[in-house]
């Protein structure tokens, strides 16, 4: 059986969602027999640099992302009542090019998307994507929020974006969180994953 690694991980840096504190989770991912642990706080990078000593000094492999938003328009775009939503999306370093392409995907993400929360959008994506390994997100993520629509053919467009732009690196996630809406959403998910040829990663 392979080795199982968090990727999609909260730690005290998101703020109302994340309750693992920094030092403890690559101790705790030692004591279950893990390797490697990533951390992908919501918009930020805070606990990076004190996520990666942790994990080194714990001989742990350090994974650096981040839950990135994704304005729905553009980053630009500040209407109220239209662009306060966006979509979730989780980016990882895979390398030292991906850690300065989302060192600047999240730099921008404040400097000129900031409207309720720090956004990105896909042009920037476009053109900062190398090195970065990305997956779908939670429910909040656009895809999985088109198939809880039951739009397949949005759905579908959606995956094949996001491939064609990281190629191998496009993983679809699904989650076991013991939400009603999570459970269909997975089927969905799976069904799509085969369907388009895109591996699955699962986050418990």
């Amino acid at each position: 059986m392979p080795d199982f690694v968090h990727l999609h991980v909260h730690s005290e840096y998101s703020l109302l969602d994340g309750m693992s504190r920094i030092k403890d989770l690559p101790v705790r991912a030692k004591e279950l027999g893990m390797k490697a642990i990533a951390l992908t706080d919501h918009g930020v990078m805070y606990g990076a640099v004190e996520f990666y000593k942790e994990c080194k000094k714990n001989d742990i492999k350090p994974i650096i992302g981040c839950e990135v938003y994704v304005a729905r328009r553009t980053r630009f775009d500040k209407e109220a009542s239209i662009d306060s939503g966006y979509n979730h999306l989780i980016l990882l370093a895979k390398n030292k090019i991906g850690y300065q392409n989302l060192i600047k995907l999240v730099s921008l993400s404040f400097t000129e998307g900031f409207y309720y929360k720090p956004r990105i959008d896909k042009e920037i994506l476009e053109k900062y994507s190398d090195g970065l390994v990305c997956l779908s997100a939670c429910l909040a993520g656009e895809l999985p929020q088109a198939l809880v629509k039951n739009d397949l053919e949005k759905a579908e467009d959606i995956a094949m974006w996001y491939k064609n732009l990281f190629k191998d690196d496009y993983y679809i996630e699904i989650q076991n969180n013991g939400l009603r809406e999570q459970v269909m959403v997975n089927q969905k998910l799976i069904e799509l994953a085969k369907k388009l040829d895109i591996p699955v990663v699962r986050n418990k």
